[in-house]
């Protein structure tokens, strides 16, 4: 593993586990096993950092979605928190400890959000056999960010539950 995919992938474990404003550079250069100078120099900013970190992980999230039915996807989820956790989307906890204050964060989550809305619409045109109306498409979103948020704290049941909601709502779509 290169410099810069160790650093992200503690970076990832470290914002995850404890925050993006309780994690310092000085605790990730350690965690890293270098100098905060040799941190510094591959990350750039603090803020940078975290930006490379959400990209990352979204990109790896979505590699996952390759899908063709809206229960799939809940699946998909479900496993993703059986391997990483169910502590909540990284990507609205950045965006709920940060602010908007940081355009480098506000814009890489906001480019995730709709990534992954675009990634629900074609799951759904796959399921469907047609483009699915907007309202669907953010009916599902939201169910999926609803459950994302719900199993931190009500455990997996939430994303069958939610999953199952989802798949009824596709159904009612197909109609």
């Amino acid at each position: 593993m290169n410099i810069d995919a160790k650093l992200i992938s503690v970076a990832e474990e470290l914002f995850d586990r404890h925050g993006f404003n309780a994690t310092g550079m000085d605790r990730l250069a350690q965690a890293a096993g270098m100098s905060s100078r040799t941190l510094y120099k591959h990350a750039g900013s603090k803020n940078e950092l975290i930006a490379a970190v959400l990209m990352t992980r979204g990109q790896r999230f979505l590699r996952r979605l390759e899908l063709d039915s809206v229960a799939a996807l809940f699946d998909a989820l479900a496993s993703w928190m059986g391997e990483e956790g169910a502590r909540g989307c990284l990507f609205l906890r950045a965006q709920g400890e940060l602010g908007t204050a940081l355009p480098e964060v506000t814009e890489v989550v906001a480019a995730y959000k709709a990534r992954f809305s675009e990634t629900v619409r074609r799951i759904l045109t796959r399921q469907l056999g047609a483009s699915p109306d907007e309202e669907l498409v953010e009916q599902v979103v939201i169910l999926f960010e609803g459950a994302t948020a719900a199993a931190s704290y009500r455990g997996p049941a939430a994303v069958a539950t939610a999953g199952r909601a989802a798949t009824l709502l596709a159904l009612r779509g197909q109609a």
